[in-house]
């Protein structure tokens, strides 16, 4: 047996407790996890709305699903509704599940778009599962998984469920502020860390979830960064919590507003709500009057303020630091990337971590595989910006102008000319998402497969025909979101005092 590997994870919220959790249930007695975080220092805790692959990551570390989701506060979450991106008063969906079904050589699109030139006029909507459950507030589990979910959930009571797995699997956990990065003198790299009571905590390997602040991985290592801004430019965010007025839903939704955009995501004991702009052209007091104007129920908690950059570390794994979460990079979560972003940085770890020493090999293809990760999502946040009809106001009218990265552009453009969409590389949206965000802003391709033109009209109809029953079909017979959230995972509300 190999000595334990002295991993110190620096900093608490989400990262740190889903990087802890994950490596203490992976690697058991091979490494000694170490979690330093203070309790007077808040996280940013605004991360609720996810996406699948959040699923397959409970999964692999063995959560029980609707033990996590009660915890959690959690519902279900089909897709996202996106309101004035086109244009204002026009909305479109943006859902997790396959629309229609494929040909190996084409996507469904191609038949549809046929189709709409021999007399189907039915939207491309009505193809999808998911698309018609989540905007008729329908869900349940189905066979082989046949329904595509993620969760909307409270990111806060989530560190926390995963702090109690990540203790219960052998992580320590270390209260106290970090005073100072200490460096090895030869080496360059971290060789510990001294809290401002005096503690000093060695380890070979540390993992920077200090968030924005970047403590290690910036602040001591100095790994550089990319900034987006010209790309996304809305670099401001307020946050606040409402009373629940009606069932929830199981999808969030991203508002469009003259200079960005708000969310609202419903959970079961209340509702998140943001507004995301860019302080070019918004202030952050009209913001807050902006978003108090335009939210449901009572208000629960102080407004967040948030300031920040859309951009990369440079380097995500620089010598024996790691960044995980918001010191790696932060893209806006109009997509909720951003648990997801944390995600994959713990798994790709986890499939790359050290056995003595650390190879330059792993570090640069982490690195690769890190950067791809973030450009390729880059892409599908400025598809929403750039595709659009809104020139109402100077931010959109800023936005339609923009440059756009080259790879965005061929995307774009071969979907106008051909219909076709590539997935590269393990890429994260899959065709369908493409199709939906691009036609839902107003790309509609010129072409298609010529592939569609082997149906006859009778073929055509019986197989456009069946799909559209089958969605209507199923769709018909799932209980109502809220109510099989309640029955499968309800918390316990709380009950009024007993009057004398």
């Amino acid at each position: 047996m190999h000595s334990p590997r002295r991993i110190v994870v620096a900093g608490g919220g989400t990262a740190g407790w889903m990087a802890a959790a994950a490596i203490a249930r992976t690697m058991g007695r091979t490494v000694e996890v170490t979690l330093i975080e203070s309790d007077a220092i808040g996280t940013i805790g605004v991360g609720e709305s996810t996406i699948p692959p959040l699923v397959t990551y409970n999964r692999l570390l063995g959560i029980n699903e609707a033990d996590f989701m009660r915890a959690t506060s959690a519902t279900f979450k089909l897709g996202i509704l996106f309101d004035n991106w086109k244009e204002p008063g026009h909305r479109y969906f943006h859902s997790f599940g396959a629309t229609g079904k494929d040909h190996w050589s084409a996507g469904f699109q191609h038949f549809w778009l046929y189709g709409q030139t021999r007399g189907h006029e039915q939207s491309y909507d009505d193809y999808c599962l998911e698309l018609i459950a989540a905007l008729d507030g329908k869900f349940a589990h189905l066979p082989d998984d046949g329904m595509n979910y993620a969760y909307q959930l409270d990111s806060t009571l989530y560190a926390k469920f995963l702090r109690t797995m990540a203790e219960g699997d052998g992580t320590t956990r270390v209260e106290g502020k970090i005073a100072n990065v200490e460096l090895d003198g030869e080496s360059g790299d971290i060789a510990a860390l001294v809290l401002e009571s005096g503690t000093r905590i060695e380890g070979d390997l540390f993992l920077d979830c200090t968030g924005f602040r970047a403590l290690l991985i910036e602040g001591a290592l100095q790994a550089g960064f990319d900034d987006w801004t010209h790309w996304l430019p809305c670099d401001s965010a307020i946050a606040l919590q409402t009373e629940s007025i009606g069932p929830a839903v199981p999808y969030t939704r991203a508002i469009a507003h003259d200079a960005g955009w708000q969310w609202r995501i419903p959970l079961q004991h209340r509702v998140g709500n943001g507004i995301v702009y860019c302080s070019r052209y918004l202030g952050q007091d009209e913001a807050l009057d902006r978003l108090l104007g335009n939210i449901e129920g009572e208000v629960l908690t102080k407004p967040n303020v948030l300031r920040f950059a859309a951009g990369t570390r440079r380097k995500q794994w620089h010598r024996n630091c790691i960044a995980v979460g918001l010191s790696g990079g932060f893209m806006e979560p109009l997509e909720s990337t951003s648990i997801h972003l944390i995600q994959r940085a713990v798994l790709r770890l986890l499939r790359m971590m050290p056995n003595r020493e650390i190879s330059d090999r792993d570090v640069a293809e982490f690195n690769d595989q890190q950067n791809e990760d973030m450009r390729q999502i880059l892409d599908f946040l400025v598809l929403h910006y750039k595709a659009t009809d809104r020139r109402d106001s100077e931010f959109w009218r800023y936005c339609a102008a923009m440059p756009i990265p080259d790879t965005l552009a061929q995307k774009i453009e071969l979907f106008r000319e051909t219909g076709r969409v590539f997935r590269k590389n393990e890429e994260l949206f899959a065709e369908n998402s493409w199709v939906q965000v691009m036609m839902g802003q107003g790309i509609v391709p010129r072409a298609w497969h010529p592939v569609a033109e082997k149906l006859s009209d009778d073929e055509l109809d019986r197989f456009l025909g069946m799909l559209r029953q089958n969605v209507t079909r199923t769709v018909a017979s799932l209980p109502e979101h809220a109510a099989y959230v309640a029955r499968y995972c309800g918390i316990q509300q709380p009950q009024p005092a007993a009057t004398a």
